[in-house]
This record gives C-alpha cells, structure tokens and sequence, in this order.
C-alpha cells in the first residue's frame, strides 16, 4: 500500500469549481496528513459532492488544482487514480454475483496481475470478515456486508487515499459500527488516509482527526473535533458546531435523503 509518512497526502491549492456564474467550490485550500482521516460535513448544496468529484478525477476544476499522493490532479490524474479508492453513496456491487466474483472484476479493472488476484482478493475478503461469504451471492449479505464488500473492492489495488462519499448512510446502529470498525483498522493496520463525508455527527465524532463544515463553496471552519466544540461553548456537541457554522441542521430530508434512497435496495438486504 502507498503512503507518504510524515507527509501531507492530499494538497488541496485555490481549488473551484463553477458552473457559469455559480461558484460550487470556492478556492478551497487544505491539507491531509498521511494516515489521517478528513471529515467533511455540510449541507445540501454547500458544495461536498463536487468536491469530492474533482479530488477523484471526476471532474475538472475551473481553477486551482490539488496533489493526491504526490501526483497533481490537473497535470496528472491518470496517476491520480492508481493511487486512490473511491466508495460512493451509489450501490456498486452487483447482487447477481458472488462476493468473490465481484471483487474478481474489481481486480481485472485495476489491472492485477493474474497471479495475484486470488490471493489479494481472499485477504480483502478476511480483512473485512466476508470470507465465509465469498461464495455466496451478494443479494444474500446484509446491509452492512455490503457496504464492507464495497469498501474491499475500493481498497483491491491497496491505494493510499481512500475517498468516502456517506460510508454509513442506510445502515442500521450494529452494521454502521462494524463498518467503522473496518475503517478504523484500515487506517491503524495500512496507514490508509481517509477523506470522507458525512451526515452522522456521532461518525465524525469517532472517526475524524480533522473535521471541516463547508458551507456555500467554502470551508466554514476545520479543525478537530474537540477544539470545534471548544469553539462553540461548553459541553457543545458537533451537532452545535454545525448549526453553528452554517444556521443550518442535519435531518433527513434533502441530501441525505437522497442518499438514502440510492441505497434502498442496501436497506432492503439487511
């Protein structure tokens, strides 16, 4: 696996993104340390997704760039994207298939040598405790089986950056923490950085070293959790700083809705 210790993983430079005379993203300017885990939280509209977008090479700024390990995303995303993982809010992994199949596609795409793809794919199947399910077809995993098996297949060509769009959403209390449990441990065991999105105040709360609200194209605050909640007042909670930062609260309606309703069919499963 790829990491830059000591180093900052993902650079982010004056990066925009406007859509005629909308500005999405605002000359954002930020920084993740190696094996750091970034927590972005903000309402619907603030600007998240195309964010998340360009840093995946997805889509292409208007201005600024950034480096994602090393590479710049402007001059370089074809090296970008062998040096990242994305997780989508989108189901990605096909119900027809078996787990062991789905990630054998995964692992043509990367390009994986022949040779490797079974054992790379029985140790991402371990590592995410699915290899007593590997056989089966993934209409039979839970919600939170899913969500693991996803997490396996961005994770196959061992990336140092991990990108998370909602790792949680649709899930139920059990299976959103077996799921950051995995999250931890790719982060303690491979020193994967992590970059995430989030609606879940407690999933910030537990998960992030670093937390930024952004509202309306910018980065309305970062910082840790703790010295955000400092920030605020005593005993206030990252829900406080939200409401706080952006006049704003976290229900689910509007995006998070819509998220929700992309993984339906994950809600049904489990």
């Amino acid at each position: 696996m790829d990491t830059l210790s000591g180093a900052n993983v993902i650079e982010v430079a004056s990066l925009t993104r406007k859509y005629g005379l909308l500005v999405a993203v605002d000359h954002l300017n930020f920084m993740v340390a190696a094996g750091a885990t970034f927590g972005l939280l903000g309402p619907n509209g603030a600007g998240k997704s195309t964010l998340i977008k360009m840093l995946t090479t997805l889509l292409p700024p208007t201005e600024g760039t950034a480096k994602i390990a090393g590479f710049d995303l402007v001059d370089h995303p074809e090296l970008v994207r062998t040096k990242i993982g994305y997780v989508s809010q989108m189901l990605s992994a096909d119900g027809d298939l078996t787990g062991y199949e789905n990630l054998l596609i995964s692992a043509k795409l990367y390009g994986m040598p022949r040779a490797e793809r079974s054992r790379r794919i029985m140790q991402a199947l371990e590592f995410m405790d699915l290899a007593h399910v590997g056989g089966k077809l993934v209409r039979q995993y839970s919600g939170g089986m899913i969500r693991r098996l996803e997490i396996a297949q961005s994770m196959l060509h061992r990336p140092g950056v991990l990108f998370m769009d909602e790792p949680s959403v649709g899930l139920d209390p059990s299976a959103k923490r077996s799921v950051w449990e995995r999250i931890r441990e790719l982060r303690n065991e491979f020193g994967t950085t992590i970059l995430m999105t989030t609606h879940d105040m407690e999933e910030a709360d537990q998960l992030c070293d670093t937390v930024a609200v952004m509202h309306r194209g910018v980065l309305a605050a970062m910082g840790t959790p703790s010295a955000l909640k400092a920030q605020v007042g005593a005993d206030a909670s990252l829900d406080d700083v939200f409401i706080y930062f952006t006049g704003a609260t976290i229900t689910e309606v509007g995006e998070l809705r819509d998220a929700a309703r992309t993984r339906s069919t994950t809600q049904r499963l489990g």
